[in-house]
This record gives structure tokens, sequence and C-alpha cells, in this order.
């Protein structure tokens, strides 16, 4: 039997039961011989799929088709299933306003869940070092979650000011928030293509993110943001200082993520969702053909 410390079991169970959350939906579609279209966004399918093979693995094959929205997912998911559309992540262009910012500010936002595997940590870290820099730094941690008290004593240990936790933020005031910052730093160590990467792309909000998951698919290292080794906070520190001496790389990083980020606008995105489902239907009909001919044909 493995051992796992009382943290990594509960935390195990929780992705479990999360992973495991449509099942019942799945088995009903099934039942009642209804196509299956599986959505899935996580970027902690490697985990699930190892840890819980036996019981992951064949809810996953009842699927018909599976879309995920990154080609990170299409490899995680091909060792459970042959099928899936890829690159189908999509974010409210309308919502959103691009700023210049010219010269960048050290006004640095996080924007993830406040969980172990969202390296939050690691942002804190890298901006002890920024701060040491320029102490003028300023950082907004933004959302919730069960490493929010380890997160604040952190804090407190690396002697860290201007450094605001601001919670959970509502959806009408994300827009404010991302205004608010001059950069967005990303330290995690799982993760899929990370919807606030685009939200901070579409404001103009260069990105220093760790290359964990599916992240290196829409961010090119020198093009659309910076990208260091996942875990490496000193790196991320490095590279979000020169990103504010470098005002030229600035410049083109914010174009060319702007215009990345047009691939994933609603506009583009749903002719392939409108693929999908009527390749699904056009499937479905051709079996309840099928059926009512051999249906005909005992009669």
């Amino acid at each position: 039997m493995r051992k796992y410390d009382n943290h990594s079991y509960l935390l195990s169970v929780i992705l479990l039961l999360s992973f495991l959350a449509p099942t019942p939906a799945i088995l009903f579609a099934k039942l009642y011989r209804k196509k299956v279209l599986l959505n899935y966004h996580s970027g902690e399918a490697d985990d699930h799929l190892t840890r819980w093979p036996v019981t992951a693995i064949p809810i996953i094959r009842l699927a018909d088709e599976i879309a995920v929205p990154s080609e990170y997912l299409v490899q995680v998911f091909a060792q459970a299933w042959s099928s899936g559309a890829g690159d189908l992540q999509h974010y409210r262009q309308e919502t959103f306003r691009f700023r210049e910012r010219r010269p960048l500010k050290p006004v640095f936002l996080s924007n993830r869940n406040l969980e172990s595997h969202y390296g939050v940590d690691r942002v804190l870290r890298a901006f002890a070092i920024i701060q040491q820099s320029l102490p003028e730094a300023s950082l907004t941690v933004a959302g919730d979650g069960s490493q929010r008290r380890a997160l604040n004593g952190l804090t407190s240990d690396l002697n860290l000011r201007q450094v605001e936790f601001s919670g959970q933020i509502d959806q009408d005031k994300v827009l404010a928030q991302y205004d608010a910052a001059d950069i967005y730093l990303n330290g995690s160590e799982i993760d899929n293509q990370p919807l606030s990467l685009l939200e901070a792309f579409a404001c103009g909000l260069p990105v220093v993110t760790t290359n964990a998951g599916g992240i290196p698919d829409i961010v090119t290292h020198e093009r659309t943001g910076l990208m260091v080794r996942c875990g490496d906070y000193k790196a991320l520190a490095r590279e979000a200082i020169r990103l504010l001496n470098d005002v030229p790389l600035a410049d083109h990083i914010t174009t060319q993520a702007l215009a990345e980020c047009q691939k994933y606008s609603w506009p583009a995105v749903r002719p392939q969702w409108q693929e999908l489902y009527e390749e699904l239907a056009a499937v479905k009909q051709k079996a309840e053909g099928s059926r009512q001919k051999a249906v005909g044909r005992r009669q």
C-alpha cells in the first residue's frame, strides 16, 4: 500500500471527486443511447489518469468525443482515448480592454487559485528578489484557496511589503484588476492553458510564467511572453526585471500576445465547436437509421 500524508491523500480524493463529477451524466446519456461530448479543461489530467486509472479511464472511454483546449491535453488523453478536439479554449473578448503600458511599472499581479499546484509561493519568492532591486514594487495576489494562510505566513517570513491578498474577485471587477497592474506573474507547477494568461494578453499585460503543462502552447518565449522552468522562482524574478528594463521587448511581447489571444476568441473557435456537434449528430442519426432497418428486417 502506498503511503500518503494526510494532506496529499485529501487532495487526491478531492481531485478524484472532481474528475468523476460528470460520471452520472455520462452514464445516463449512455443508458438512453445519447452521444457524449466530454469537455475537459483541468491541467491535472495526467495526475488523474496516473493515480486513478481503474476508475478514471473506463469513464473517459464512454465518451464519444473529448474536447480539450490544448495540444498538451490531446497528448495526455491519447493514452486513454484516440480522439479529441484540441484548441477549443476561448475567452470573452468583449469583456477586456487593451491598455498600452509605457514604460512598465513594477506593479505585479497574480490571479490564480491559492492551491499548491499553482505555485503562488514561487511568485512570492520571485517577488522578494524583485523587491530587493525595486523597493517600490507591489504585488496583488487575487484568488482564494486552501493555501491562503500558508501564503500569508510566507509573505511575513520573507518580509515582503506592498503585497495585497485581494481574495476572490467578482467577475464585474476582473477588468479593473488587470487594468491596475503592469506585469502578470504565474508560477504554476501543474497547469493546462490558463484563461488568466489569455485575459492578460487581451489587456496588454505582459506575462512572465513557468512552462507548466499546456502553457507553452499559448506562450512562446520572447514572443508572446517570457517563460522559465517550473519551480525556478529566481528565473521568474530575473525575467520580470528584464521586462521592466527592456522597453522594445515589452512592446513586442504585448503586441504579439494580443494577436495570439485572437485565436481563442469565440468567433475563432465557434466553427470548431459547431463542426464537432454536427459530426456527433450525424453519427447518431446514422446509428438510429441502422437500428430502424434492423428492426424492419426482423419484422
